[in-house]
């Protein structure tokens, strides 16, 4: 139970990082940038997960072995978490906040496609990418 209680305290203070940096390169994205909620919602994943790939196998997790393959798995898991979490979220959101700009419903949706992808994220990695 210590060792589970570490883990996911390591995984949450990595996420927290890893959130700054994403939520950062996603909010620029599509509120500066205007690149719109699927690119800039993918930049804060694909470029975020590169740094969460390295904390999380070396910090997290303390992963050895064959780095090629954790990859490989780690981003499937990342694809496979963006693409329910934000899949999810968007219409939801635009369900739920029918009739608002659709400037709030996107941020809105991109946080709650990042609670959802936090959850399922922290699961793929645990059970199948760094088990």
């Amino acid at each position: 139970m210590k060792k589970i209680n570490s883990t996911f305290i390591k995984f949450a203070i990595v996420g927290v990082v890893n959130t700054i940096v994403g939520m950062s390169i996603m909010f620029i994205s599509y509120n500066v940038l205007h690149l719109g909620y699927w690119l800039s919602s993918f930049l804060n994943f694909s470029l975020a997960s590169i740094l969460s790939f390295f904390l999380n196998k070396n910090i997290t997790f303390q992963s050895k072995g064959n780095t090629g393959t954790k990859a490989i798995r780690f981003a499937l898991n990342i694809a496979i978490c963006y693409v329910i979490a934000y899949g999810i979220a968007k219409p939801f959101t635009m369900f739920v906040l029918k009739g608002q700009p659709v400037k709030i419903q996107e941020n809105i949706a991109m946080l709650i496609g990042l609670g959802i992808f936090s959850i399922l994220n922290y699961f793929g990695q645990k059970l199948i990418v760094f088990k």
